[in-house]
């Protein structure tokens, strides 16, 4: 084997250790600032307040015994919690760290493909547990996703057409000056909010509504099951956290005040999940349907013009230059 296939796999091997290490670290923040939101102090007995707790929850989950439904379809109810893991990390490999990984020129593809893929996490494991709450939570969940998702489509293509470019790099060099979000504002919170819905959180959590269907789609998992669902969605706030800091805030992977603000998006989610009482299931579809659609519709056109009218003042720019 070469020696960049060796740095490659060591690379992946980093980066999935890292993931796993801020997933951790992420649900700690979580029940701290939920419990402080709450009056109460969070977890505060495992370690030094509280750091060891979610090392100490991982290890109680995955040495559970796993609860198996009688008349499920096992290796799919099996596998489908395995399939909604990776699938996140294929996600995790686009973004261009710049070392040991791979950085391609259709990344932006890659990611909507992968991004697109996810439902069918969801689907399959709610079908293959075989029960009416698994069943009712999945569909929600995949209308919500499907959804969503045509609205998140036309909001990329806004980005796509401001650089050009398929590229996640080349988010870095068109935001050298000026960052995206001080003259996209509205694209910026249409697309946290189509996050939001993508990564079913609060105040968005149609499929995981436990006031209304008894956990959703993952009522029927335990164990290492639960664990690996609980991991994947928390790994996707994570990157949806660091998809919005590439698209709108700077995209600079190198610096340490980039790390501050995908700390304080995360932040953010968790802040809105204490905050906000969940959506009415119809008022979720139509704010998607009556309102970001067409308003990213319109959006398209007005960056599409916009581009056209920088091109050309550019290009009249430069001739008188050359000239």
């Amino acid at each position: 084997m070469s020696k960049d296939l060796y740095s490659g796999l060591m690379g992946y091997v980093i980066l999935i250790i890292m993931v796993l290490i801020g997933v951790a670290f992420l649900t700690l923040l979580e029940r701290k600032v939920l419990g402080y939101m709450q009056i109460r102090s969070g977890p505060n007995k495992v370690g030094i307040f509280g750091m060891l707790q979610p090392f100490s929850d991982g290890m109680k989950l995955f040495s559970k015994e796993s609860v198996v439904p009688f008349l499920s379809n096992y290796l799919i109810y099996y596998f489908s919690p395995v399939f909604s893991f990776f699938l996140v990390f294929f996600l995790w490999s686009v973004i261009p760290y710049g070392w040991g990984l791979v950085n391609f020129n259709f990344g932006f593809v890659f990611f909507l493909c992968c991004l697109s893929f996810s439902v069918y996490g969801v689907m399959i494991a709610g079908w293959s547990s075989n029960s009416m709450y698994a069943l009712i939570g999945s569909l929600r969940s995949v209308a919500q996703t499907i959804s969503y998702e045509v609205s998140l489509g036309f909001i990329f293509f806004c980005l796509l057409i401001m650089i050009n470019s398929f590229s996640l790099l080349e988010f870095k060099l068109y935001q050298f000056y000026v960052w995206f979000i001080c003259y996209m504002y509205p694209l910026f919170l249409m697309m946290f909010t189509s996050m939001l819905a993508e990564t079913n959180r609060t105040p968005f959590d149609l499929a995981e509504g436990e006031s209304e269907l008894v956990s959703g789609f993952n009522v029927e998992y335990s164990s290492g099951g639960f664990a690996l669902i609980f991991l994947a969605e928390y790994s996707s706030i994570l990157l949806m956290s660091l998809m919005i800091g590439v698209m709108f805030l700077g995209g600079n992977f190198t610096s340490f005040f980039f790390l501050i603000l995908l700390g304080l998006i995360s932040f953010l989610f968790i802040w809105l999940r204490g905050t906000l009482p969940r959506y009415r299931y119809d008022k979720l579809m139509n704010l998607c349907w009556k309102s970001y659609l067409p308003v990213s519709l319109l959006l398209v056109v007005f960056y599409f013009n916009l581009k056209l009218f920088l091109i050309l003042v550019m290009g009249d720019f430069w001739l008188k230059n050359c000239a």
